[in-house]
């Protein structure tokens, strides 16, 4: 079910590269919304970014 609820939204999760932060950021991207995800690990952000795919912008943060 593709409801957009989200559409024109922006988010930002912290700890998005892997676990419950990606599984966050990856259902936020769903219902639309534009997703910030930070991380301290610059590749596994990078990596995750580019699974995620274009409505998303990685972060170095700590």
């Amino acid at each position: 079910m593709d409801t957009q609820l989200l559409k024109g939204k922006v988010a930002l999760v912290t700890g998005g590269s892997s676990g419950i932060g990606f599984g966050t950021a990856k259902r936020l991207m769903e219902e639309g919304a534009f997703v910030y995800i930070t991380g301290r690990r610059k590749e596994v952000l990078e990596q995750a970014a580019a699974k995620l795919g274009s409505n998303v912008k990685a972060v170095q943060a700590d």
